[in-house]
């Protein structure tokens, strides 16, 4: 049915029904005259009129009851045959209409039952009729079994057409919302690595020139020169958190607002320039590689800077211990990293600060993230240790 022509039938329902069962009751007006079996002595008018007009008007209900109107219309076909009317397409109209509803509307095998029923019981009517009035076979058998079993056909053809077409819509709106949590989904953990960023890198920076600020502020009047090179120090870490900040900061940017192109992600070779601004807060950090180093993936390599970052700067924090030991071990597969340190006067501080923040969660994120695993715990001489294993390629 053309879109037009088919909202017009969805906005003027009552315009459409009587318009068919104007049409359908023509029909069998039309078939009460002139469908006879002998046209000098016709059977009378007026049995198969009221027949056609009860059969019209149970249409009105096909859309709601379509089993009980197919029944109403197949026995007043089968009484008007029996009286002696042709089996003709205008005679049935009206169970031609019931069957195709019931085959639109319920299930097949049952359009199918009531459809071959009808054609069983009126194909041996006509049959008996037929020699009565001298007529031929092909008009009592071919034809209502082709008038019966038509409208079935086409109701069911195009029941499973507008169950395809409704599987397909369906199939379409999932994919949409499917496409819709995706991006939700990837906006979110773009969120979370971006919060992880700024958390790490403010983290890591304030607690670095805090500590540069407090010893220079002790050494001012002892020690200026020590002071002054603290100060320096101090300078050089708040620039590089501010590059760092602005990077990150920038993956918020759209590409048509970046004014200047973003700083590469720090990576493990960057690992000496830490411990270098670590030592000036006093923190001796020691740093060794077993194995035969190999190349890292993009993210692995950020992960593993990221992570002893983030150790080194709880142990300044809280650790109260003027050392800290760092071990990178490569194998064929995995890098393991190990960030330790002995016993502080301030360890208790450092278990609760650790355990109660969001150091430890973001270090586990990010190891979560690549793939690998991530253990930290007090140690049994009661210091603390950090322990990340990240495969090499990810």
């Amino acid at each position: 049915m053309p879109s037009a022509a088919r909202r017009f039938a969805l906005n003027h329902p009552h315009v459409v029904d009587t318009a068919l069962l104007t049409f359908v009751l023509a029909c069998v007006v039309s078939a009460s005259f002139f469908g006879t079996w002998d046209a000098r002595e016709p059977v009378a008018w007026w049995p198969g009129l009221v027949l056609g007009v009860i059969a019209t008007a149970a249409l009105l209900w096909r859309r709601t009851h379509p089993r009980p109107v197919v029944v109403v219309t197949g026995v007043c076909a089968l009484a008007a045959v029996s009286v002696g009317y042709l089996p003709t397409m205008l005679l049935l109209a009206p169970v031609m209409v019931a069957l195709f509803w019931l085959a639109l509307l319920d299930e097949r095998r049952t359009a199918h039952l009531f459809g071959l029923g009808l054609v069983v019981v009126m194909v041996p009517i006509g049959v008996l009729q037929a020699p009565r009035y001298g007529g031929g076979f092909i008009i009592v058998t071919l034809n209502p079994a082709l008038a019966l079993l038509l409208p079935v056909a086409w109701g069911s053809a195009l029941r499973l057409r507008r169950a395809f077409t409704d599987s397909l819509r369906a199939r379409a709106e999932h994919a949409e919302r499917t496409r819709e949590e995706e991006a939700l989904r990837r906006v979110a953990e773009e969120r979370v690595r971006i919060a992880r960023e700024l958390h790490d890198v403010v983290a890591h920076h304030l607690t670095l020139a805090n500590a540069q600020a407090i010893t220079a502020a002790h050494l001012i009047r002892n020690d200026p020169q020590q002071a002054e090179q603290l100060l320096t120090g101090l300078s050089g870490t708040t620039a590089t958190a501010l590059r760092e900040l602005k990077a990150t900061v920038g993956l918020l940017r759209r590409p048509e607002d970046s004014d200047s192109p973003l700083q590469p992600a720090p990576k493990l070779e960057q690992l000496p320039t830490m411990v270098a601004a670590l030592a000036t807060t006093g923190l001796d950090v020691t740093v060794t590689t077993e194995g035969e180093p190999g190349p890292l993936s993009p993210a692995v390599d950020l992960t593993a800077f990221r992570i002893i970052q983030e150790a080194l700067t709880n142990v300044s924090k809280h650790a109260g211990t003027p050392t800290a030991q760092v071990t990178l071990t490569y194998t064929d597969d995995i890098l393991k990293i190990e960030i330790s340190n002995k016993l502080g006067h301030r360890v208790a501080t450092a278990s609760a600060a650790a355990n109660s923040g969001f150091g430890l969660i973001s270090m586990r994120e990010r190891a979560l993230s690549t793939g690998g695993r991530f253990t930290a715990g007090p140690r049994p001489d009661g210091g603390y240790t950090v322990i990340a294993e990240l495969p090499l390629h990810f």
